[in-house]
């Protein structure tokens, strides 16, 4: 029987270092089949390549500089950071995007590094696998620059409101869904916002080792997340939809079978 798919592992992570294989075979016991491997640093890709190297049928690979290293780009050119990318032979480019939550790397670099990234995607003709923070109008127009050829999109751990839902849903972007949404306190716009989500356009994730879902039966003792919750992340979400679960995983898995292949 096909499993779900967690779009959001980030199993380069120090948390994971020790029992990757075991966190895995939880996961796939839970009725997880497949992961895509977050890249968020240059010094992400060989571990990413040697991860998908044992199993290569149960990853997909992100490959990408996230906007907290985007400083990493001037260490670099487009003609190196394209090829270092393309010898990950990656399912998408990211996470790349932007972040204004704390400007750990300038936004101006962040601004530079994202349209940098959406021309290696065009060059490669992949998707592009976006994360955006406190910078949703800057975000938006750079998108909306590069819509005429942008490839397809997907904007992972969605926690916005329902206006930047419509924002991205008019430029033809999935939509990644978290624990996040377990949290029926503090996302009360997000918890409702989803019922507008079209189903065609979901996809669902852990972030994982962060963004534990707050609402889990049985707290880990060091509060890290792992992919074997994607399932209760899915109940929450198609709860909140008023559908079935098995509806929403054979959906959001051939969401991403589609969007990564």
């Amino acid at each position: 029987m096909a499993g779900f798919i967690d779009i959001a592992c980030n199993f380069t992570h120090e948390s994971f270092k020790d029992n990757l294989d075991e966190i895995i075979f939880n996961a796939e016991l839970e009725g997880v089949e497949k992961f895509v491997l977050l890249c968020a640093s240059l010094a992400d890709l060989e571990p990413i390549q040697i991860i998908q190297n044992k199993h290569p049928e149960k990853y997909f690979i992100s490959a990408g500089i996230h906007p907290h290293h985007a400083n990493e780009i001037l260490e670099t050119n487009y003609e190196d950071l394209l090829a270092k990318l393309k010898s990950t032979t990656p399912n998408a480019i990211g996470e790349t995007g932007l972040d204004y939550f704390r400007n750990i790397s300038p936004p101006e670099i962040q601004r530079k590094s994202f349209n940098m990234h959406i021309e290696i995607a065009k060059v490669l003709n992949l998707p592009l696998y976006l994360h955006q923070r406190d910078s949703h109008k800057d975000f938006v127009d750079i998108i909306k620059h590069n819509i005429n050829n942008i490839p397809k999109f997907v904007v992972h751990c969605f926690t916005g409101t329902q206006d930047e839902l419509d924002d991205y849903l008019d430029l033809g972007a999935y939509i990644g869904l978290t624990g996040w949404i377990c949290d029926a306190k503090r996302n009360i716009d997000l918890r409702k916002s989803i019922k507008n989500i079209p189903i065609d356009r979901m996809m669902i994730e852990t972030d994982c080792p962060y963004l534990i879902p707050k609402n889990l039966p049985i707290k880990p003792k060091k509060n890290i997340n792992e992919p074997k919750y994607l399932p209760h992340i899915a109940n929450e979400i198609a709860e909140l939809k008023g559908i079935e679960i098995e509806e929403l995983k054979i959906a959001t898995r051939e969401n991403a079978i589609k969007f990564f292949s």
